[in-house]
């Protein structure tokens, strides 16, 4: 076996936010050093490979999104693979390795990874190397950094094994046509053969590793850093880190090339950062403070005058909303990089020439015209987390030393611990990273090249069109980012700030309903586009009936849902509506019971047939019989209500809020419930559920 020949895989990613492209990218390459050559693709571009005739070993990053779906650029490809004309055999002979990220907060926990898996499997496909699930809740590079050093000696055994059996065919073959005389000793078996090879792979690949990772480490990785403190923080180490030798990551290689022009003044629109989807730039006209001054959250009401537009919703619709980064962050950083003088210049970006990188292409989410104020402002998120490359590749623009050897330290194998302590976990960004550093100074195309696209945010509508005609209304909590050791300063979600940042001139003082006037004409504007389709919707048939479970602003949707069925029982008095619950949960019932009225008012008038609400801080009342504190209480105290809307009238469940504690909570509580009424056990109850689900009559929205 030539170790010169580069062995080809194929190399699909399927991404939703850049991440999974980006591990896929890491593999591409490291895949170079190792001998191997990656031919990487998005899986969406399926005109540049073909699973049918594919004859080499298929390595899989997929990410999940939603509540348990594959990233939207693998819709295509799972409706392909799920396609029941295709026989048990299709793939039979792919070899594949695949690794799936999610986030365990979520219920189905990288079930994008999970359903491609399975399928391929039904298929015929089998593995060279065993599924990763990586969990961003704990970090993935928990799971992402074993399994790709898993992955080289996978991809060693499966050559070797290909190389065995081509072998022992054309000497069969040679044999029976009777064109070598050469006989086969039967002593010789290819399995002995392969065990030996792969005995000798190990001792290599260990070899390689260390190599490939030691010679990337510059010249003083060995020093040892005198410290003071005992205690590690950002910036500073301490033994045994201090005095190891390190494991650091190849440098990536630099692709872009950055070019300044002089500014003309064109002004670039937003509507150009979305490839896909109609942006519509549209005015509020209420912005209504819910919560009270003295509650944990701050919960703030916009509506939208959407009358003037073509964009249309259902109850339930999500939709996004395009928000740039914090201006100050923004000139902040443009100060530390030493670019504000050039923040109006237009930038070039070409792709380098001498580049090394696979695959290496201009970023679709930077506009051509863009100056690189726009780009800090409206197409890189500044506030994403640095990957262990980008802090390998900011060594290299780091002139102290301590500083670099920490940043050394940060990204390496050995340092894994200070990086979830003090990078992942306190949600540490470029800036705070360039204020520990003082003397890191990254050029422009750095960032391009390892910060991710800033995404728009997404919504749920708590109105409905029918209800207020040419009005979209919705509901958050402005997120609030402590200060830390890490972070000196405390920051404001991106979008939720930026929001509350911009009403705040029109912001009315506290409401519990939506009752408050409609401001004056607004020159406040917010550019949102739809969200692909999706199912949480009301029962099309209005007989059915359904119970919502929506604690905090997760009640947003539910609010459009009673304002629709309203709105449909006082046009249509001669149609049968089907019973509605409600179980609403908050911490105090006098500083955060949103939509109080509201809800009070869809009981008098029958929209809402029963309204169970909880008060997790207050204390239970002296006459409570049974005092409860989160929705899943109430829940239980209405386990045969629940049991006969589910099971006997085929009503629908729906489930809007915390991802984290609340929705994994009422969903074990329904297991309990079902397995209580129907007689079974858990496990058949949890199938039960998932046929709920399969139905459409369970559903989800839920975040992190």
């Amino acid at each position: 076996m030539c170790c010169d020949i580069k062995r080809r895989f194929l190399l699909l990613y399927a991404t939703q936010k850049g991440q999974a492209k980006a591990i896929a990218e890491e593999i591409c390459q490291q895949a170079d050093a190792h001998g191997f050559e990656a031919d990487i693709h998005c899986i969406t571009e399926s005109d540049k490979y073909n699973l049918v005739t594919e004859k080499d070993p298929l390595v899989i990053v997929i990410s999940t999104t939603g509540t348990g779906d594959p990233p939207d650029t693998a819709c295509k490809f799972v409706k392909e693979i799920k396609n029941k004309t295709l026989p048990p055999d299709h793939f039979a002979h792919l070899r594949y390795g695949l690794l799936g990220l999610g986030d365990s907060e979520y219920m189905f926990f990288c079930n994008g990874g999970k359903i491609v898996d399975k399928r391929l499997q039904e298929l015929g496909a089998q593995h060279f190397h065993e599924t990763g699930l990586a969990d961003d809740c704990v970090g993935l590079e928990i799971v992402v950094e074993p399994w790709i050093d898993g992955l080289w000696l996978a991809l060693r055994r499966e050559f070797t094994s290909r190389n065995i059996k081509e072998d022992m065919s054309n000497n069969l073959r040679a044999v029976s046509n009777g064109v070598s005389a050469m006989t086969v000793d039967p002593s010789m078996s290819g399995a002995c053969s392969l065990d030996s090879e792969i005995q000798h792979l190990k001792l290599e690949d260990l070899e390689v590793k260390v190599t490939d990772t030691l010679s990337q480490r510059p010249a003083n990785v060995h020093s040892v850093v005198s410290v003071q403190n005992t205690e590690p923080s950002l910036d500073r180490s301490v033994p045994p880190l201090s005095k190891s030798t390190l494991n650091i990551p190849a440098l990536p290689s630099e692709y872009i090339d950055v070019q300044f022009q002089d500014s003309i003044d064109q002004e670039l629109s937003v509507s150009s950062l979305i490839s896909d989807g109609t942006v519509f730039h549209v005015p509020v006209t209420k912005a209504v403070q819910l919560s009270r001054e003295d509650a944990v959250k701050t919960a703030l009401l916009l509506e939208l005058d959407i009358s003037k537009t073509t964009f249309c919703y259902q109850p339930g619709d999500a939709f996004c909303v395009i928000c740039p980064n914090n201006a100050r962050e923004v000139q902040e950083l443009l100060h530390l990089l030493g670019l504000s003088e050039r923040k109006e210049c237009f930038v070039c970006l070409k792709i380098k020439q001498a580049t090394k990188k696979k695959g290496a292409a201009q970023p679709e989410h930077i506009p051509e015209g863009s100056t690189v104020e726009f780009i800090l402002t409206w197409s890189l998120e500044i506030r994403a987390v640095p990957k262990k490359a980008f802090l390998r590749a900011l060594v290299e623009y780091t002139s102290d030393a301590r500083e670099k050897r920490r940043l050394q330290e940060l990204c390496s194998k050995q340092g894994a611990s200070d990086y979830n302590s003090f990078i992942r976990d306190p949600n540490i960004c470029l800036l705070d990273l360039l204020h520990a550093f003082p003397t890191c100074r990254p050029p422009l195309n750095l960032l391009i090249e390892h910060l991710p696209k800033l995404q728009a945010r997404s919504y749920s509508a708590s109105s409905s069109n029918l209800f207020q005609p040419g009005k979209l209304q919705f509901v958050f909590n402005v997120v609030e980012f402590p200060s830390s050791p890490s972070r000196l300063v405390s920051r404001k979600g991106v979008c939720t700030g930026w929001l509350a940042e911009l009403v705040e001139p029109m912001l009315q003082p506290h409401k519990n309903s939506l009752n408050a006037k409609e401001g004056k004409s607004s020159t406040v504007k917010v550019s949102i586009f739809a969200r692909p389709i999706n199912t949480f919707h009301l029962p099309s048939d209005p007989s059915v009936p359904f119970m919502m479970v929506g604690p905090g602003t997760g009640v947003s949707p539910f609010i459009g849902f009673l304002q629709h069925r309203q709105k449909l029982q006082e046009e249509h008095t001669d149609w049968k509506f089907g019973e509605t619950w409600l179980f609403f949960g908050c911490r105090h019932q006098d500083r955060d019971y949103l939509f109080r009225d509201e809800l009070r008012s869809f009981v008098e008038n029958s929209t809402l047939t029963h309204l169970k609400v909880c008060f997790s801080r207050d204390p239970p009342a002296a006459a409570e019989k049974n005092p409860t504190k989160y929705v899943q209480d109430n829940i239980r105290l209405c386990a045969k209500e629940v049991a006969r809307v589910l099971l006997k009238e085929r009503g629908c469940f729906y489930v809007c809020g915390d991802a984290k504690h609340m929705a994994k909570d009422v969903n074990d509580t329904l297991v309990d419930i079902l397995s209580t009424d129907a007689g079974v056990d858990k496990l058949e109850a949890m199938k039960i559920l998932a046929t709920l689900r399969q139905e459409k009559r369970y559903l989800q929205d839920v975040w992190a």
